[in-house]
């Protein structure tokens, strides 16, 4: 069996993560990019490489991998998981927000780019329907780059990220679309030119069940999918499932790209739409947390993938066709991109760093370029050629990013262009105040914010709590804030203080150790359940530490004080100085570097 397998059936897998335990160190250590690193090693440990010389017995076998289509199908579920990570950062609101650049930029980039692409080929002599194929296939740009580029280098938000991820989002639309348009087109061609009624209709009845598939997807996501979630959510808050909540996380982003793919759409499309339901409910953050280790891990299979598809025999055969292809191709569809981007309302430095990223072609061009080679339309000499210099182009895009944002700061002036205030808002609005803990003293700090025009998120580990806050329309996200990921993607880097009110001392511990551990000086105020935990709260790092006893001490002294006729001014400012001697007795045990960090921590903040 073992030979049979060339080395045991998971040979493959153990040489995949064997790969990425040295690549990603390795490749971090020298500041290149990870991605790089995946396509190379692809490359090197494919059939094209290591397997060239190492035949199928010798004892390199077991440093190749052999099965590309295993490789292929995690290769697609790694895709599917960034474009439901993708998801998750929108909602149907921020979609019709984005509609300009999505449905306008984007759509008008995929028509544009294909009508000129085509007719490039044609003037180089190729067939009409041919030409229009190989036009479609190479408009789109590679997702599954470009946004771990954009991520990697934090320029997701950026007017250069916002205007690429709105063109990528429009491409993943139209594949669809494109794949029944070279079924067309091809029983154009097998008709000389006369399309049989009959073709027509079983091509729209071809696209019908998608249009059903998709409306399917949606309306029962948003019957499913929050129940489902809130079930498992139940469980966890009594201390079990949080192996339940990871796969119930595994089957909405694996159950909604094969329901996608049932219905003649891609996987990825089914996973992104997936997200966007998702987006709208308290479990998001949770769900980015358990899913991101998987998403990289076969984003890395992807990009692997990818180097292993390069064909290094054809490059070889017709290395200035194929070099040739990929630098017109980019340079083509970047003046190309940067036009339309400049037409719509881009400035020059964003529309220049979007259309170096979206140049090279994509991971769909595989897919429409082996659907045109099985209807016959496309000629093997052409696919030969294309499908390398696709390869090639998309080992350039981190290279190519890294140009656009070098000469985008260089080029900097004082007041950066933006994108329209309708192009796509922020993750999270910026100088928020983050809530841990939403019960009944999280919910009174809420409303006290509220009232004095500050913003807030909310988190809590209870379904119930935090369903009902968000049936009164409030931010709050269910989740464990004990673990620092979690913090991160709730918005922690752009808040402006942290106040934690829950009632368990140690989950309280916790807490202030993760934001610490991300954010040394924000202000950060913890309610303590007594003396001793207020000190050890201040040397965990909080800034102020409010603890039960001593605050009910104090507002018992306050009503006596008052009632027995002490005027009001003189009793507060008596309850006041004796809250600071308080705080003061709490701090001193603390080391004097952290006395300092939390000073500046208490130093109010220009607001963003």
């Amino acid at each position: 069996m073992a030979a049979e397998h060339g080395g045991g059936e998971y040979k493959d897998l153990v040489v995949f993560l064997a790969a990425a335990g040295v690549v990603v160190p390795l490749f971090n250590r020298l500041r290149i990019s990870p991605i790089l690193g995946f396509l190379a090693a692809g490359v090197l440990l494919g059939p094209d490489g290591l397997g060239r010389i190492a035949g199928s017995d010798g004892p390199l076998a077991w440093l190749t991998i052999s099965d590309q289509d295993q490789i292929r199908q995690l290769a697609e579920l790694g895709v599917a998981f960034l474009l439901f990570m993708i998801g998750l950062e929108l909602s149907w609101e921020r979609l019709r927000a984005m509609r300009r650049l999505v449905f306008g930029l984007g759509l008008t980039q995929v028509v544009a780019t294909s009508a000129v692409l085509a007719g490039a080929f044609l003037l180089m002599g190729r067939p009409l329907v041919g030409a229009v194929v190989l036009g479609m296939a190479l408009a789109l740009s590679s997702t599954a780059v470009v946004m771990p580029v954009l991520a990697e280098a934090r320029r997701l938000t950026s007017p250069a990220g916002r205007a690429g991820f709105s063109i990528l989002l429009a491409q993943d639309l139209a594949v669809a679309p494109i794949l029944i348009t070279v079924t067309v087109l091809a029983a154009l061609a097998q008709g000389g030119g006369d399309l049989d009624p009959a073709v027509l209709q079983t091509a729209l009845l071809t696209l019908a069940p998608a249009a059903l598939g998709l409306v399917l997807i949606v309306a029962l996501g948003r019957l499913v999918l929050r129940p489902l979630l809130r079930s498992v959510a139940r469980a966890r808050s009594r201390g079990q499932g949080d192996e339940m909540f990871v796969a119930a996380s595994l089957l909405v982003v694996v159950g909604a790209g094969v329901a996608a793919q049932a219905a003649g759409l891609s996987m990825s499309l089914g996973a992104l739409i997936a997200g966007v339901l998702l987006a709208e409910t308290e479990f998001r953050r949770e769900v980015e947390v358990a899913i991101s280790p998987f998403k990289g891990l076969l984003l890395g299979v992807f990009f692997m993938g990818v180097g292993i598809s390069l064909d290094l025999d054809a490059v070889v055969a017709r290395p200035g066709a194929v070099f040739g292809l990929a630098l017109a191709l980019i340079a083509l569809k970047a003046a190309l991109v940067f036009g339309l981007a400049r037409l719509w309302g881009l400035g020059g430095r964003a529309a220049f760093e979007a259309a170096l990223i979206l140049g090279p072609a994509g991971e769909f061009a595989f897919v429409i370029l082996a659907a045109g080679s099985a209807e016959g339309v496309l000629a093997p000499a052409d696919v030969a050629v294309a499908l390398p210099a696709v390869t090639i182009g998309m080992f350039a895009i981190p290279l190519l990013a890294w140009i656009g944002r070098d000469v985008v700061r260089r080029r900097e002036a004082a007041n950066p262009v933006d994108l329209p205030p309708e192009a796509m808002a922020a993750p999270e609005a910026q100088g928020q105040v983050l809530i841990v803990g939403f019960g009944r003293v999280g919910r009174l700090i809420g409303e006290l914010l509220t009232e004095h025009g500050v913003g807030f998120v909310a988190v809590d580990s209870d379904p119930a709590v935090v369903s009902r806050a968000r049936r009164d329309g409030l931010d709050v996200h269910w989740g464990d804030a004990g673990r620092p990921e979690f913090l991160a993607r709730c918005g922690l880097d752009q808040a402006r203080a942290v106040v934690v009110t829950m009632d368990a001392p140690g989950k309280v511990d916790e807490v202030v150790r993760g934001v610490r551990s991300l954010q040394p000086d924000l202000a950060l105020i913890a309610r303590a359940r007594d003396d001793r935990h207020a000190v050890r709260l201040y040397e965990l790092g909080a800034t102020d530490a409010v603890p039960e006893t001593t605050e009910a001490s104090l507002q018992l002294a306050e009503n006596t004080l008052v009632d027995v006729g002490v005027p009001m001014g003189r009793v507060l400012a008596s309850i006041h100085e004796r809250r600071d001697v308080f705080r003061r007795a709490f701090q001193a045990a603390q080391p004097a570097d952290r006395r300092a960090r939390q000073a500046r921590a208490l130093r109010p903040k220009a607001a963003p």
